[in-house]
């Protein structure tokens, strides 16, 4: 009874009324909870014909083998699995790259697929022909399709404290103030633990980030009084932010409260919770922070991801007057 009732307070259980049983979304936290092994993705190869379905075995044991993040590991096999069940019968390895040159196309102008979702098919299917059967030049000519060079959407400064004004709940308004204050993505605030926070030297450490990548980031000052008052209040155990019954807060936990703030403080931009760390970013850049400065507290590899933010967020560009203006 204890059991099920810890299983029907979590966030997007469901009763079945056939199976007479209830369901949890497949998550790493609750199968972390429960004690479940990590999802493995060979359910896809129920469609793909018999003589691919080595291949596809193949392709996931040599995604783990690389170690990549289960959520790389699941885009990449989804991806790879539309294009064996598009090969139906056909033998993956006899594919040429002119057929693949019209696989593509037909991925373009058929299914209509976006420029960013070809990319990322094209990006698994490379992986299987170049890592797993080691044809290094085989995508040498295969074009990409040019990307639209979409801005960040991000917040101003008098929009930002709204969101915080308006958020009443002590836990809920540290975790948009680290966020923002951080510039952290979703997916670090999350896995956050308390140990991770280093109030004497005022930095916090972001373990395996994208790319498996760690980093510290600077803890603001402003935000340690109340860091210390919702530690009190709430008595977390491991994570910085857990849910009602233990274990790591939730990302959608986190987008449903930045949702409910944006709605509260009456703002009516198109933006996600990641726009904080857009925000964050394009604030330090119009403060005058150095470019490099801003790479590494993002944790970006590349210093072209991070220049992203010099086309929309630069003080001397917004300054320049319209002609019109001048009538």
């Amino acid at each position: 009874d204890l059991l099920i009732k810890k299983v029907k307070a979590l966030v997007g259980s469901k009763w079945s009324a056939t199976a007479r049983c209830w369901y949890v979304p497949d998550k790493p936290v609750y199968r972390e909870l429960f004690s479940i092994s990590a999802k493995v993705d060979l359910y896809e190869q129920a469609d793909i014909a018999p003589v691919n379905q080595p291949a596809y075995t193949q392709y996931v044991a040599q995604l783990k083998l690389k170690a990549y993040s289960q959520n790389t590991i699941h885009t990449y096999t989804s991806e790879f699995a539309a294009y064996l069940k598009a090969l139906k019968g056909v033998f993956v390895d006899k594919i040429t790259p002119e057929r693949l040159r019209s696989y593509f196309l037909y991925c373009l102008d058929i299914l209509k697929l976006s420029e960013n979702t070809v990319h990322s098919r094209l990006n698994a299917i490379k992986f299987y022909y170049e890592q797993v059967r080691h044809r290094e030049k085989f995508f040498f000519d295969i074009p990409r399709p040019q990307r639209p060079e979409k801005l960040p959407k991000v917040l101003n400064d008098k929009e930002i404290k709204k969101i915080f004004d308006s958020t009443i709940n002590l836990k809920h308004r540290m975790i948009l103030k680290l966020t923002y204050g951080m510039g952290l993505r979703v997916s670090e605030v999350v896995k956050l633990k308390i140990s991770d926070i280093d109030s004497s030297r005022m930095q916090v450490f972001i373990e395996a980030a994208k790319g498996k990548k760690d980093r510290y980031v600077n803890l603001p000052h402003s935000i340690l009084e109340d860091l210390r008052k919702y530690y009190k209040e709430y008595r977390p155990v491991k994570y910085l932010f857990e849910g009602q019954n233990g274990g790591q807060y939730t990302v959608r936990s986190v987008q449903a409260v930045f949702k409910t703030a944006m709605k509260k403080a009456r703002i009516n931009k198109r933006i996600g919770v990641h726009g904080l760390r857009h925000s964050y970013a394009t604030h330090l850049l119009e403060a005058g922070t150095e470019m490099s400065f801003i790479q590494s507290l993002l944790g970006h590899t590349d210093i072209k991801t991070t220049q992203i933010y010099a086309k929309g967020g630069r003080k001397e560009v917004q300054k320049v007057k319209s002609p019109l203006d001048r009538l």
